[in-house]
């Protein structure tokens, strides 16, 4: 393994730690919330706003990114090729549980609404 590899190796271990840790806060809902649908709500909406289901879906998200991030550290210190398509299978979760997770959520808020 040369230089470059284990510099890389090292920023993915860091950056997947400190996703896990984002995960973490998130899971017990304490920190800043890291969701869009918190981050472009006005302030009126978010006082009004549940939290609860956003920080489970970012908490969900940062911890399928660490999980994608540690994977790709492993690949890059073992040389195991088939780990490319475990990330690939894992981000492709994260984006369909994304999508679909805001999709639910925007459809339950407007149900308590009616």
């Amino acid at each position: 393994m040369d230089i470059g590899d284990v510099i890389i190796f090292t920023f993915l271990l860091i950056v997947s730690l400190i996703a896990f840790i984002i995960s973490f806060f998130q899971f017990k809902e304490k920190g800043f919330l890291f969701n869009n649908a918190y981050l472009y709500a006005s302030k009126k909406e978010r006082e009004t706003m549940n939290k609860k289901s956003h920080y489970r879906q970012s908490a969900i998200v940062f911890l399928l990114i660490g999980i994608a991030l540690l994977l790709l550290a492993l690949e890059i210190l073992f040389k195991v090729r088939w780990l490319y398509s475990a990330i690939m299978l894992i981000i492709g979760c994260l984006m369909v549980y994304a999508i679909g997770s805001s999709i639910n959520i925007r459809r339950k808020n407007n149900e308590n609404t009616l």
